[in-house]
């Protein structure tokens, strides 16, 4: 399986994010303690990690970090929010240590909004210049945007721009506001989007990116708001393919291994056909309405077989739906396929 595994190797960072879920803390990982946990990845045969914080361009050994999970043969990648990056020679630098993927986060290509957001100005420009010298020395350029309310009705806007002025940007990530912690949990009403404020530029975004042959994913939206593209659902991926994922933090929590992914259910959710590969609604901090969910009726195999057919994901090694079910069935306890009659 593709597993990812995530480490943080600052918690501090240079924005003021009203909505961020990670509390600001002075802790800092030691090269010696990050080189630790890229060695308990590698011993738990995962593909890749992710580097991340905080901000992890803060850390003043990020290329070496990023040396060494590569030397240990992980494909590695880093989540940013492009202000460091900015710089060329960090860019350069993180190239030739091996970074494969850079994640830019964006949340808006309206300035005033992006600014609103991260507390700070000139974040818009810095990022996109991230981006420039990111693809200028050869690693791929993934967006990642989290949704708020203030971006929940211009999430196809932003694609427009990304498509028209930096073609070059193959792949999205869309990661619905988690309200449970730090200033996100304090500022709850003021960010927190409704499912229904997110569903219609959500599916004209996906729309318009799979109509130009582009991927993405989307992570904490309930499948009943993304019917169309349900395949793309991070959390529908990993319960297909039974991956898990294990995030090494840089507070209290330590490591973490996530194998479920069930969140909150409505009633309603029994009766739909998406309930077994669907992961619910990530709600730690009371921040939505379960009652927004309904059951929708569509052909789970179809989408199963969407997931575990795609090829951009060599991996995988279950190739029917046959063997599927009984995978499903048997993670599941049961001596039945999972399916609906």
């Amino acid at each position: 399986m593709a597993n990812l595994g995530y480490i943080q190797v600052v918690r501090h960072c240079n924005h003021q994010c009203g909505f961020c879920s990670n509390p600001t803390s002075p802790r800092v990982h030691t090269l010696a303690q990050i080189e630790s946990l890229v060695d308990d990845l590698v011993q738990r045969n995962y593909y890749g990690v992710i580097l991340t914080g905080g901000e992890p361009t803060l850390h003043p050994e990020l290329p070496r970090i990023a040396a060494y999970a590569r030397k240990s043969g992980l494909h590695v990648r880093v989540i940013t929010n492009g202000w460091q990056l900015a710089d060329p020679l960090l860019a350069q630098a993180l190239a030739r240590a091996g970074v494969q993927i850079v994640h830019v986060s964006i949340y808006s290509v309206r300035p005033e909004v992006e600014a609103e957001l991260r507390g700070r100005e000139g974040t818009l420009d810095r990022a996109f210049a991230a981006m420039e010298n990111a693809h200028r020395h050869g690693m791929q350029v993934n967006i990642n945007s989290t949704i708020s309310r203030q971006t929940a009705d211009h999430l196809h806007e932003n694609i427009r721009y990304f498509i028209e002025h930096h073609p070059y940007v193959r792949h999205f990530v869309w990661n619905n506001l988690d309200p449970s912690m730090g200033r996100a949990e304090v500022n709850r009403a003021k960010y927190t989007p409704r499912l229904a404020d997110l569903e219609i530029s959500l599916q004209k975004a996906l729309a318009l990116l799979h109509r130009t042959g582009r991927t993405f994913r989307v992570e904490k939206v309930p499948l009943c708001y993304m019917t169309e593209f349900a395949w793309a659902s991070t959390e529908t991926r990993k319960i297909v393919k039974g991956e898990e994922r294990v995030v090494h933090f840089l507070d209290d929590k330590s490591t973490v291994r996530q194998t479920a992914w069930g969140s909150l259910y409505a009633g309603a959710c029994d009766s739909c056909a998406l309930h077994t590969i669907c992961a619910g609604l990530f709600d730690r901090g009371n921040g939505y309405d379960p009652a927004e969910l309904h059951p929708v009726f569509v052909d789970r195999d179809a989408i199963v077989r969407r997931i575990i057919e795609d090829e951009g994901d060599p991996s995988y090694k279950l190739r029917s739906i046959d063997q599927w079910r009984r995978h499903f069935a048997k993670r599941l306890g049961k001596a039945r396929s999972p399916a609906r009659d």
